[in-house]
Parts: structure tokens; sequence; C-alpha cells
């Protein structure tokens, strides 16, 4: 692969994001190119990290959802900070990012849950993320219950699921390179815009 260069970026990362995202979707080997490790602190300031999928972008920042009373929520009221990493292996690229949390509005959490295929939506109502469950054949009925109360009408969004949206600070843009000699850039906020991007040793 060849280097990266100042020039090959944009001024503003959430474009440069933009152009490398499509890059990993459009690639054959690359299956998801929205999961992330979402990483926050937890108990005692314990670092946590999982994987989560990124439902939008855009300059405001990056969207995921979950249920509310989760550890990560859980995590995100104590502590409204967190981290996303996005890594390509198939095209040898890294996207890191961190920044402050805000829970999305009810209206746009409300338009994304409608799109989500059923089963999702049955699963958002039956399972109570992270808590101990006593067997799978619980899981199991509780879907079953949700289903029945539904039938085949339109299912709402529970009151305990919502998305939250990372408002990034700092942005980092890494691409492989032979023996370890890997170009980094990283951004970060200057008031309402952006700084120049800055190359890093790697």
């Amino acid at each position: 692969m060849s280097g990266l260069d100042l020039s090959d970026l944009h001024p503003d990362p959430i474009h440069q994001f933009g152009a490398w995202f499509t890059d990993a979707t459009d690639h054959v080997e690359i299956a998801l190119a929205e999961t992330a490790c979402l990483s926050t602190l937890g108990p005692n300031q314990t670092p946590e990290g999982r994987m989560v999928l990124l439902k939008g972008f855009d300059p405001g920042g990056f969207v995921f959802y979950t249920n509310l009373e989760s550890n990560k929520a859980r995590a995100l009221q104590e502590h409204p900070r967190a981290g996303m990493t996005f890594h390509w292996i198939p095209v040898g690229r890294q996207v890191r990012l961190r920044g402050p949390v805000v829970r999305v509005s009810d209206e746009e959490a409300d338009a994304y849950f409608a799109t989500r295929p059923r089963g999702s939506q049955l699963g958002a109502w039956a399972s109570d993320q992270s808590r101990p469950l006593a067997s799978r054949q619980q899981l199991e009925g509780r879907v079953a219950e949700v289903e029945a109360r539904y039938g085949g009408g339109e299912i709402p969004r529970p009151p305990s699921w919502s998305g939250y949206r990372i408002q990034p600070e700092a942005m980092e843009f890494w691409q492989e390179g032979d023996y370890r000699l890997h170009d980094r850039f990283v951004y970060t906020r200057d008031g309402e815009g952006w700084s120049p991007p800055q190359r890093l040793f790697p």
C-alpha cells in the first residue's frame, strides 16, 4: 500500500471518514464496515470496550443505539465521554475518535427504531440487556410474549431503548505501512472547526 500524505486528506475529518467508510463498505472482504469498538469508563473508572454498530454520522457526531439500562449506557450516564475505534484490516486502515456523548432526540430514536427488522424490535422489548438470564428458554419466552402483545401491528420503541451521539474532539486516521512504519494523522477541534491534520510518529 502506498503511503498516506497530508495532501491525501480532506481538511474536514468527517468528510475524510466518509471517504474511508465508503471504501470499507465497498470492499468485498469487509462484511460490516460499521462495526466499531466503543470504549467507556465503567465501575471504579475501569476502561471497558465492546463492539457496536455505527448507525449514522454527520458533522454533529457518530451515532449508535442501545438499551438505556445496559452497562454501556450506565457507564455513559456516569461518565458521558467515549471513544470509538474502527479497524478495517483488508484495507489496512484504522480510525479512532473520542469526545463527549449526548443522547439523540426521541424523534431520531423513533425514526431509526421503525427501520429495524421486526425481530430486532421484539428483542429490544424482551431483553434486559446485561442483566442475569436464567436460560435461553426464558429469553425466547419473553420474545413470544412481546410478539403476542403486538400481534401483526406496529411495534413502538421501548422507553428503555435509544441512541447516543459521540461528538468528536479528536479524530485519528491510521494507514498501515511496511515494517510497522505506519502513517498517522490526527485532527483536533479548534473552536467550531478543526485544526489541520498533524502527522504522528507510528
